[in-house]
């Protein structure tokens, strides 16, 4: 897909087909299915995201969702070269086009791998600059459970580090197969609190050939901000951007300069606050005892998720004036999604339709009350969540339950995108790949839109420096 850097803004609850919105990849033949019968992507061409399509929600209990059609997400507006297909003008003095591949990838260009294990998921996304944007390739989810149990024992268990190795044999065997050329490979919350998490990371060493790196959690929220940007509403006054995770939930305030949100690739600048809680999908919980959640218990871990969120509501209050409309909240995970599917009584889960999806505050409040009324096994027969998801989606719930009423924003918007799209989109820029004027690493040369912040990359820092580049 390629993103436009001026996505169109939609009314809450609208219901689109993508078009125009960032993420929209190119139809494609689909990779090999590798032993996960969700994770397979058609092939497609993006920019902040690498994954659509449509797949039976049965299987939505994994965040991944596999490749469609999707809206356009160009990192650039339009390239003009005014030269003929020799490079020199046209004899008749016009301007035309350079001649380009039919789908607008660089030939002979890097390939691109970017791997989030993460406390609940495995996922990777492998993709190719393209003059705009970039092409999704190939993409892979399975649901490990990395962090199953790490809250109370502190330690990764031997199951968790068996399917966790697994599925990223299955990992290394897509890169190689892709011939990916530059990688990036990170760990989250799970290898972080873990005490066994230094030892997890020899083990995948030497049974995979891959070098995970843990990444901070000002990292983890840098990375979801710059995957998502192309979502933000240029209009707002504010943005608070949250990931719920397995094992955490980032959170991250934007507020606009005196131009506004103008620049995909200058939104890091934009960054006034941020927060980094110890509570995901799986913690909260297992927490609360892992049962079957009433309306009691909701309550509670809704309350507990406000306490989490004291200090940084009040830095919140202290960056920004709160206007419940002009304010909005912008979401990437796989509780968001959910959520979003069941709001659409999708029967299979479309990416298309999900990602950009702008929701209204009554509409999360009526999924989420349809949610609690419920039972596990009406759950697991809901289309849009499934067996994997069935016992965790009401913590998520309860996660954006504390954050809605902290900041009761009339619109939410849903990003099926995230840490993956951030790394792909930072490693590409700190390569100069949509440089004005410049040559990539691979020695083509780019006439993009340039580079982000600072000059040095999407993020405003380099590929090994601190922050969302680190």
């Amino acid at each position: 897909m390629r993103v436009h850097a001026r996505p169109p803004g939609q009314n809450p609850g609208e219901k689109h087909d993508g078009a125009g919105l960032p993420g929209r990849p190119e139809p494609g033949p689909r990779p090999d299915r590798r032993g996960d019968p969700a994770t397979a992507p058609a092939t497609g061409s993006v920019s902040g995201s690498g994954e659509g399509g449509r797949r039976p929600c049965a299987r939505a209990a994994e965040p991944e969702r596999s490749p469609s059609p999707g809206p356009s997400t160009g990192l650039s507006t339009g390239l003009s070269t005014g030269l003929s297909t020799s490079g020199r003008p046209a004899a008749n003095g016009s301007r035309r086009p350079r001649r380009r591949p039919a789908d607008g990838q660089r030939p002979n260009g890097d390939v691109y791998a970017a791997l989030d294990l993460g406390t609940n998921n495995c996922r990777l996304l492998v993709a190719q600059p393209t003059r705009r944007a970039f092409r999704v390739v190939d993409a892979f989810s399975r649901i490990v459970r990395l962090g199953e149990g790490v809250t109370h024992s502190r330690r990764l268990s031997d199951g968790a580090i068996e399917r966790a190795v697994e599925a990223l044999g299955v990992c290394r065997d897509k890169m190689r197969a892709r011939g990916v050329t530059r990688q990036r490979l990170i760990a989250t919350e799970a290898c972080r609190i873990a005490e066994n998490g230094d030892a997890f990371l020899t083990r995948v060493r030497e049974a995979t050939g891959l070098d995970l790196e843990i990444v901070n959690r000002e990292t983890e929220a840098r990375l979801a901000v710059a995957g998502c940007a192309t979502l933000v509403d240029q209009a707002a006054s504010g943005v608070i951007v949250f990931d719920i995770g397995g094992g955490s939930t980032e959170l991250v305030l934007l507020t606009p300069g005196e131009r506004g949100f103008r620049n995909t690739f200058s939104v890091q600048k934009h960054v006034s606050a941020w927060t980094s809680l110890p509570i995901g999908v799986v913690t909260l919980s297992e927490r609360f005892g892992g049962g079957e959640i009433d309306r009691p218990m909701f309550e509670a871990m809704v309350a507990h998720v406000i306490e989490c969120l004291d200090s940084f509501a009040r830095k919140v209050a202290a960056r920004t004036a709160f206007h419940a409309q002009n304010v909005h909240l912008l979401g990437t995970s796989g509780t968001v999604t959910t959520i979003c599917g069941v709001h659409l009584g999708l029967d299979r889960y479309d990416r298309r339709r999900v990602d950009g999806t702008w929701m209204g505050h009554d509409d999360v409040i009526r999924v989420t009350d349809d949610l609690l009324a419920m039972s596990h096994a009406e759950r697991v027969g809901n289309p849009c969540i499934g067996t994997d998801r069935a016992d965790l989606v009401l913590s998520g719930c309860a996660i954006l339950e504390g954050i809605r009423r902290l900041w009761p924003c009339d619109r939410v918007r849903v990003a099926d995108r995230g840490l993956r799209e951030g790394m792909l989109l930072t490693l590409m820029a700190d390569d100069g790949v949509w440089r004005r004027g410049g040559r990539s690493r691979n020695g083509f040369r780019h006439r993009g839109p340039g580079r982000g912040a600072n000059g040095r990359g999407a993020n405003g820092r380099g590929a090994n420096g601190n922050g969302a580049g680190h």
